[in-house]
């Protein structure tokens, strides 16, 4: 943690060259009655704000959640046209030629010291990379004539510079305030902030009763597809791949339902129903998002000696779980046997291997775990792991360039699979199958693919779950499978719905 003292040397030397212009002030807290959702409506049930958690393996709480307290500046980007807001109101629009590069900038802009005994990130960029950046990385892909139903920005990132880290381990809690030692009195300000905060974290939670009590079950989502369409779109794919065009694509439909509860309620159900490595709530005001995603879309973490790992974590091959330990078992036995389900994920870690190799040094890409099972709460699925060491010189924006989107979500080879996507889907995808996560203020990342995610806006929710189709797909069992991948996002709106 960052003394009164060391803070006043950072002050001192605040205009010399490489000298920090954010200093976070860390207050630790007891908080074994609270829980990261109690802390998130005490200090942050308000737009721009965010949480994230993790359950490792589907069965055990990471050790922190983070909790993002309302960023007072927002940046977006819609096509090649970035706008800065601060505390709503634009102060910046301007046309740039890279988003991923103008990102990177955002998060080179400051420098900061790192804390011992904290996360990996503690401020920095919070927010999602939505499908159709896919046009930033292949301009051939930009645009298309497929309707933007949900109209939201390629790029949303908030600016995280006050939060909350919850240490489950612990029972503790981290308030975190970052202060510009630049500025006269930004010790004294920031003490101020945090006693402010204290008061309020310290004040007895009163959660306001459901504000509606409707009955919503799975046949209450209308498709965007329509079933025979999709079935019609995977004899399509089907074809392309018997004339070798493709050897995979990934083909998904949206439901929607209408939805007037607490966003938030989603999150505390899907929290329950389904915990997963990435759960997160992010309210940008007039959208919100809520994932409980099994997969990484890509990690970039820093060693402390100069140099970062490269994380893909590919996962393909599902079953529905079972209804007995001994029906699961047989599953587990019948997917891992399954000599489709097989190719489609060396298929799939082949492709992880090219995308991390092509920003790591020679000869560092290594599979970890191959075929390992991992169980939610309505699918299990076949997870692999490779790793790469970060070539010298590159960030994480190179690092989306490389990976963006997951094969997972796109298929192989990725740029004609994303071809068949635009063509046969109805519309776009937003925020579904890009990514969602952080970027701090050192480089660290970590995205989760944008998978059992629920977006909200217009009084509208809406689900968007895909299927791998290759040559012997059957066209049912893929409508099957996506209708199994949302059903604990079906079950978690449903239990909003009827007031929690």
């Amino acid at each position: 943690m960052i003394t009164h003292t060391q803070f006043q040397q950072h002050a001192e030397n605040s205009h010399t060259p490489g000298s920090y212009t954010r200093v976070p002030v860390v207050r630790e807290v007891l908080s074994d009655l609270d829980t990261p959702l109690s802390v998130y409506l005490k200090l942050a049930d308000a737009p721009h704000t965010y949480l994230l958690e993790s359950v490792e393996g589907g069965e055990r709480f990471g050790r922190y959640s983070i909790i993002g307290l309302p960023a007072k500046r927002v940046i977006t980007f819609r096509g090649h046209v970035m706008e800065i807001r601060d505390h709503g109101q634009l102060v910046e629009s301007r046309q740039v030629a890279d988003p991923f590069a103008e990102v990177e900038a955002l998060r080179a802009q400051h420098s900061v010291p790192r804390l011992e005994g904290l996360p990996g990130f503690t401020g920095g960029l919070v927010g999602w990379f939505g499908f159709e950046c896919i046009g930033y990385i292949e301009p051939r892909l930009a645009g298309g004539d497929a309707p933007d139903e949900l109209d939201t920005p390629e790029i949303l990132l908030m600016l995280s510079e006050e939060l909350a880290v919850f240490d489950n381990l612990k029972g503790r809690l981290y308030l975190i305030v970052h202060a510009d030692p630049r500025q006269a009195d930004a010790w004294e300000n920031a003490q101020s902030r945090l006693d402010a905060l204290t008061t309020r974290l310290h004040q007895p939670g009163a959660y306001p009763a459901p504000i509606t009590r409707n009955v919503l079950d799975e046949s209450h989502f209308v498709s965007g597809f329509t079933h025979d369409g999709f079935i019609a779109a995977v004899e399509k794919s089907k074809e392309y791949i018997r004339a070798g065009d493709i050897f995979q694509v990934v083909l998904s439909q949206r439901l929607s339902v209408p939805f007037h509860a607490r966003p938030v309620d989603v999150y505390r159900a899907l929290r329950a129903l389904n915990p997963s490595p990435y759960m997160y709530f992010l309210d940008v005001g007039d959208v919100q998002v809520v994932g409980s995603s099994p997969e990484i879309l890509v990690r970039l973490e820093h060693d402390g000696k100069g140099a970062s790992e490269v994380t893909v974590r590919p996962i393909a091959g599902t079953r529905a779980r079972g209804r007995t330990q001994e029906e699961d078992l047989a599953l587990e036995a019948e997917l891992l046997a399954d000599p489709k389900e097989r190719a489609e994920h060396l298929m799939l870690i082949d492709l992880g291997r090219n995308d991390a190799g092509r920003v790591s040094e020679a000869g560092t890409v290594e599979v970890g775990e191959q075929f390992v099972i991992e169980r939610y709460s309505h699918v299990m699925h076949i997870v692999s792991e490779v790793t790469g060491k970060l070539l010298p010189g590159l960030s994480y924006a190179d690092v989306l360039r490389a990976t963006f989107p997951a094969g997972t979500v796109s298929g192989a080879p990725k740029i004609r699979a994303l071809e068949v996507i635009r063509e046969l889907e109805p519309i776009k995808r937003n925020v579904y199958a890009g990514s969602i996560g952080y970027i701090g203020w050192h480089g660290d990342a970590d995205t989760a693919i944008a998978i059992r995610t629920a977006v909200i806006k217009d009084g509208r929710l809406h689900v968007q779950a895909g299927a791998g189709i290759v040559y012997d797909s059957d066209p049912e069992k893929e409508w099957d499978e996506t209708m199994n991948k949302g059903r604990a996002l079906f079950r978690a709106v449903a239990e909003a719905a009827k007031g929690l």
